[in-house]
C-alpha cells in the first residue's frame, strides 16, 4: 500500500469513528433537551447536532465548488428532519460514504495538487487539505456536542468517543 493511500485510509478511519460515536451520542439525547442553548450566541443542541450530521455531505458540496444556494438547500433538508437521531445518523453516514467515494476516485496527483475554491474564499484548497479539514471540522463539533451533553448531566465519558 502506498504511503498516500495509507494516510487517506487513516483519515477515513478517524472520520468513521467520529460518525459512529456522534451517531451514538445523537441516540442518547432526550427530546426535551434539543432546545438547550449554552449561551445566546451559540447554537442550540439541535442546531449543533444537525450541523455535525451535515459536515461530511455539506463540506463535500463546498469542496466540489457548488454554489451557496445548493449548500443551503442541503442544510435545510437536514434541518427538516428535526431531532430524529436515526435520521441525523443516516445523514452523517451517507455524507461520509459520498466523501470517501469522491476522495478515492481522485488520482494521487489530483488528491495532492488539485485545488478547489469554496464560495466563501478567494483562493483554492487542495483535496488533501480538504479531507483533513473535514475530519477536524467533524471532530470539533463532536467535542462541542459531548460538552453540551455533559453540561446537561448525561452519563457519558471518554469511552463514548472511542
Amino acid at each position: 500500500m502506498s504511503e498516500l493511500k495509507e494516510m487517506k485510509q487513516l483519515l477515513f478511519e478517524e472520520l468513521e469513528l467520529i460518525v459512529r460515536t456522534s451517531s451514538n451520542l445523537f441516540g442518547k439525547i432526550k427530546a426535551e433537551h434539543w432546545a438547550y442553548r449554552p449561551a445566546a450566541n451559540m447554537r442550540s443542541l439541535l442546531e449543533l447536532a444537525q450541523h455535525l450530521a451535515g459536515v461530511p455531505a455539506v463540506d463535500l458540496l463546498i469542496l466540489q465548488e457548488k454554489i451557496q444556494e445548493e449548500v443551503r438547500e442541503l442544510e435545510a433538508r437536514i434541518e427538516a428532519d428535526g431531532g430524529d437521531a436515526d435520521k441525523l445518523a443516516a445523514w452523517m453516514a451517507s455524507g461520509q460514504a459520498d466523501l470517501k467515494r469522491y476522495m478515492e476516485s481522485l488520482s494521487n496527483e489530483d488528491f495532492l495538487r488539485k485545488k478547489t475554491k469554496p464560495f466563501y474564499l478567494d483562493h483554492g484548497v487542495t483535496q488533501a487539505k480538504w479531507l483533513i479539514e473535514i475530519v477536524t471540522h467533524a471532530q470539533h463539533h463532536r467535542g462541542q456536542l459531548f460538552n453540551y451533553m455533559k453540561t446537561l448531566g448525561y452519563e457519558i465519558n471518554m469511552f463514548d468517543l472511542y
